[in-house]
């Protein structure tokens, strides 16, 4: 290939990763804001369906070759139907949802009663489709919002084995990471952040069971809200847990995870844990005001952070310019326990899993598999394709669980809510008064290793990771994009008390304004290397 052939290839790379050429020029449908791509469609500049194919070329080009991604792990077969019938209905449509006509992508352990599959990455369940959506996403469909397709995971959500490689499934392969193509973009919502930092969706929907949202959201440069257990439903969701397990928003700002959470959230009679949810859920955009951080007490957790050096860095400027817009910043804060969480957090999934999953696979009787002793089997039939890269080691150990009226089973469970809950977050920010608690979200992406697995684990203070408090309480936590280190991005997470989800937005939004640390991805193939072509549309 010649230098001429090289520099224009980087050239188109960087014109189709851009949001804008300059600061008055408005940016491209891929890196629209929600409201933006309203705005044009209001004006008749654009159309759902008009949208919807250039997403669908932008896959295309972008996951399934050049860079080839592998954040889509499946398109709707109906989107381009299903966008047309929403720009029909557009002008008639009173009191239009901001999520009308607009693209989502669903993790693909969430169900869509439709011709996709639902499959948690495992081919075990590649059988046929769920018969029924999963109550988030009948809420999506009354407000309009067009289903774009389904996104890679790590595979059952990164509960199979302590050692796999965030982001890959026997389904789907591995997800690579599009600010540097050999790093790994974190787990288990892989995908789901992948796409929406390469412009390949407006929003996404991931789910959390601890770090799952907010882990690749740090590190793939979005907005990542982990939502307080039981705002959202999970039902029709393939699960870990339903102690821990619940779906959130994913989205380039926070304006646009506002309002998907706004959509998403609400009681659903199909999951007993969201029975508060409805006297919770509101509008979330009236919270994005930009001096969302003037008068707030923001506690920083030292006990998080420390772990890597650029995180620290980020941290360290993200706590200057909260200072400056008006933050009262407590630091050091002491959350109690939190060295304490891990084992009583991997008894309560173990058993967690083994009941919920069986619950699950009965629900879906269109599938060979119905319990978590047929996917076990299935793994050792099916070696080669699902066993290449690593084993399943915590199916297992959930298998060999008793029920969940065994005493250790309810003393975990006991445990690990009230060490971290009242007696962990809750008593840092009553102790100081605080309205939030602040920590590094990760370090910088790690290279994908399909040998030893990650190189993080949540709640490991030697490596990072400050997802497990919350996500053990079941509280609410939010990552925004704060600094770059090396061409990778790296994240702030804010987390408080149950149902604090405005407050923790209105505190991300004021930072978010000021910081303005988003940056489009480049493609690279290495730290400092060369961006990977991006094949134009014919």
């Amino acid at each position: 290939m010649s230098r001429s052939t090289v520099c224009l290839a980087a050239l188109v790379t960087a014109l189709l990763a851009a949001p804008a050429l300059a600061a008055d020029v408005s940016p491209p449908p891929a890196y629209a804001s929600i409201a933006q791509l309203q705005q044009r469609m209001d004006a008749g500049t654009l159309d759902s369906r008009q949208l919807t194919q250039q997403l669908l070329e932008r896959i295309q080009r972008i996951d399934r070759s050049g860079p080839a991604l592998r954040a889509v792990i499946e398109t709707n077969p109906d989107a381009l139907k299903l966008a047309g019938a929403l720009d029909d209905a557009r002008n008639g449509t009173k009191a239009r949802s901001p999520l009308y006509g607009i693209p989502v992508l669903l993790k693909d352990n969430i169900d869509t009663g439709d011709r996709m599959l639902t499959t948690a990455g495992s081919l075990a369940l590649a059988e046929a489709p769920a018969s029924r959506d999963a109550g988030l996403v009948e809420r999506l469909r009354k407000a309009g919002a067009l289903i774009l397709g389904k996104t890679n995971l790590s595979e059952w959500a990164n509960f199979r084995s302590n050692h796999a490689s965030s982001g890959w499934s026997g389904r789907g392969g591995q997800t690579r990471n599009p600010y540097v193509l050999d790093r790994n973009p974190c787990g288990s919502s892989a995908g789901s952040a992948a796409a929406v930092a390469a412009g390949l969706t407006s929003v996404a929907i991931g789910s959390e069971t601890d770090g799952s949202i907010i882990c690749p959201a740090a590190m793939n440069g979005i907005v990542g809200i982990k939502p307080t257990l039981g705002l959202v439903s999970r039902s029709g969701i393939v699960p870990i847990s339903h102690s821990q397990d619940t779906a959130g928003p994913m989205a380039r700002d926070v304006a646009d995870a506002a309002a998907l959470l706004t959509v998403i959230a609400g009681g659903d009679p199909r999951d007993p844990a969201t029975a508060e949810a409805d006297h919770h859920a509101t509008d979330y955009s009236r919270f994005l005001d930009p001096n969302g951080l003037k008068g707030k007490r923001i506690g920083v957790v030292r006990q998080l952070a420390g772990a890597e050096p650029n995180a620290d860095r980020v941290l360290e400027q993200s706590i200057a310019l909260m200072k400056a817009q008006g933050a009262i910043i407590v630091d050091p804060v002491t959350v109690p326990h939190l060295t304490e969480l891990g084992g009583p957090e991997l008894t309560v999934l173990l058993y967690d899993f083994k009941h919920d999953i069986n619950t699950y696979l009965a629900s879906r009787t269109d599938l060979a598999v119905k319990t978590l002793a047929d996917l076990i089997a299935f793994n050792h039939t099916h070696a080669d394709t699902e066993m290449a890269w690593f084993g399943q080691e915590l199916f297992e150990q959930a298998q060999k669980k008793g029920p969940l009226s065994d005493k250790a089973y309810i003393d975990a469970l006991a445990k690990a809510k009230q060490l971290s809950g009242p007696q962990g977050i809750d008593a840092a920010l009553k102790a100081q008064h605080l309205d939030a608690l602040l920590a590094p979200s990760w370090g910088p992406a790690f290279v994908t290793d399909p040998v030893l697995g990650d190189h993080i684990v949540s709640g490991d203070p030697t490596v990072g990771g400050a997802s497990q408090p919350a996500a053990v309480a079941g509280y609410p936590s939010i990552t925004v994009p704060a600094g770059f280190a090396h061409g990778l991005p790296v994240g702030i997470v804010l987390f408080g008390a149950k149902w604090s989800e405005p407050t923790l937005i209105s505190i991300a939004y004021g930072f978010e304004q000021h910081a303005k640390a988003w940056q489009p991805p480049q493609f690279l193939d290495t730290v400092g290397g060369k961006p990977v072509a991006v094949m134009q549309q014919r």
